[in-house]
């Protein structure tokens, strides 16, 4: 997918959130600056969380949890060198939250278990390009749910 400006990201998240349910996890993967912590705002507002300027990037604190129709626990693995997902509380929300990883491939993937992976590309000043793959029965749902419209016949982001 392609987004042509920030708010096209968050838009695409926004529609993310708005499909997910209890024990997804999203893991994204990008270099700095190229529309995680914007995804995930909008991600948090397709979730219920009422204002998307109270979700920043939790690089300090590596965690933070957002209430909404479904609560969204953010992580942020940037400044880490070895990832130990139960030292951070990763299975402590992953069941009854939507779970969001920034930084995702500094974790094996199979360790991450049934995930959406989502991997942003700068492409222009403002353009991003985003693949989304999906690794395991849940997440092939959602990339379902978010690519075709979902069971509901809303249109898709930019459908």
């Amino acid at each position: 997918m392609i987004c042509n400006s920030p708010k096209e990201t968050r838009e695409l998240g926004r529609w993310v959130g708005a499909k997910a349910g209890p024990g997804t996890l999203l893991g994204l993967v990008g270099d700095l600056g190229a529309g995680k912590t914007q995804f995930v705002k909008g991600v948090a507002v397709g979730a219920g969380v009422p204002d998307e300027n109270a979700v920043t990037s939790p690089t300090f604190v590596l965690m933070n949890l957002y209430a909404g129709r479904l609560r969204v626990a953010h992580f942020d693995l940037y400044r880490l060198d070895a990832v130990d997902l139960q030292a951070l509380g990763f299975y402590d929300v992953l069941e009854d939250s939507l779970v969001v990883v920034e930084w995702a491939d500094k974790v094996d993937a199979k360790r991450l278990g049934d995930h959406l992976r989502i991997s942003f590309e700068v492409t222009g000043e403002t353009s991003r390009s985003l693949v989304l793959e999906a690794h395991g029965p849940r997440s092939s749902g959602l990339l379902s749910a978010v690519s075709l419209g979902g069971t509901s016949g809303d249109a898709g982001p930019g459908g």
